[in-house]
């Protein structure tokens, strides 16, 4: 289908290909690593609220809860701000009342919470068991349906690390008795030190995730069409300058050198355009030199034909001219003349006499 177009045609459309699958293979590659860093700059503000919350469960275990150890198992209502889990839950709800914070969602995800609102769902469940399961893993992250919503987690394992945490968790005889009273004798026992017993994690709206995918991916693409497209103009114009052009010269020159045009000039065959070409250095510079000098040498030849040619007609316009002189010296009637002519002249010399 190629050989129909002319060379500088086949140029364009060869590079258009070329650059339109670079884009295609650039774009797919390009639209991961943006998604990925996407995820990246959305889920970093996750991570570091859930190192705060880290911060706040550690303090919350270490200066809060044994301070009001004591006074806290005297009342007789127990006090839920003592509880790590739940001060993280507190003032991740209070920050998300800031619009910065409104979309994201926090949850210590646990096997066998204390309160039932910390309890693991089907899906995380999965989560925390993979980390049971795999203790070299240290963080798990994706896409789920959560809410009716798309939305992208990360997760972190929750390990007991202090012994303080088992004063409350441990059996319930050992529980606080208000702490019974409030969540009942069922949940949240039985745990162990450095088992890990839930997942922290981070919902994004995926959304998020997508749209700043998607906008730095249509700016940079657009930013690489304008480069290709102003790219493919300026290598189509250097190609038919210095290479389409040339070819199109010669082949000029070559399609009168077979129709047999001759001239009286050897500027007629384009020499003088042509070496521009001759004086290059590369493989056009050479095959210009070899058209100028076949082009020289069939002039010279031409005009040696033509000399040639002129010399024979005028040899053949004498032999023509000798031969009908001969037909008609020798015919009849010119011999009859001539018998007269020398009769008259002999009788003109006896009548001289």
């Amino acid at each position: 289908m190629l050989n129909k177009f002319k060379l500088g045609t086949k140029f364009t459309l060869l590079l258009s290909l070329v650059f339109i699958f670079g884009i295609v293979v650039s774009g797919i590659a390009l639209s991961k690593a943006l998604q990925h860093r996407a995820e990246n700059e959305i889920i970093s503000k996750g991570v570091v609220l859930m190192e705060t919350m880290n911060s706040l469960r550690d303090y919350t275990n270490t200066q809060i809860s044994p301070l009001l150890a004591q006074s806290a198992e005297a009342q007789p209502e127990f006090i839920p701000e003592t509880i790590p889990s739940f001060s993280v839950r507190e003032v991740f709800e209070g920050l998300r009342q800031k619009g910065e914070y409104k979309d994201l969602f926090y949850k210590d995800a646990t096997l066998n919470p204390t309160n039932l609102l910390d309890k693991t769902d089907n899906f995380e469940d999965k989560i925390v068991n993979r980390f049971r399961n795999e203790p070299e893993t240290k963080e798990i992250s994706g896409f789920r349906s959560l809410f009716g919503k798309q939305v992208f987690y990360k997760a972190l394992p929750i390990a007991i690390e202090q012994e303080s945490c088992l004063r409350c968790h441990s059996t319930p005889a050992a529980a606080p008795k208000n702490l019974i009273k409030t969540y009942g004798s069922k949940n949240g026992f039985g745990w162990q030190l450095n088992e890990i017993i839930g997942a922290q994690v981070i919902y994004v709206p995926a959304e998020q995730v997508f749209e700043r995918a998607n906008r730095s991916f249509f700016l940079i693409i657009g930013i690489f069409l304008g480069i290709f497209t102003f790219a493919v103009l300026i290598i189509n114009y250097l190609l038919k300058r210095t290479v389409v052009q040339p070819v199109k010269l010669m082949a000029k020159l070559a399609q009168k050198i077979t129709a047999g045009t001759t001239s009286d000039k050897v500027e007629e065959f384009d020499l003088e355009s042509l070496k521009d070409v001759a004086r290059r250095a590369d493989e056009l510079g050479q095959m210009g030199r070899v058209f100028e000098s076949m082009a020289r040498e069939i002039y010279a030849r031409e005009q040696r034909l033509k000399q040639q040619l002129q010399e024979l007609r005028i040899e053949i316009d004498e032999a023509k001219a000798a031969r009908q002189v001969a037909e008609i010296t020798e015919s009849d009637y010119f011999q009859e003349l001539q018998k007269k002519a020398k009769h008259l002249r002999k009788r003109s010399k006896e009548s001289d006499t």
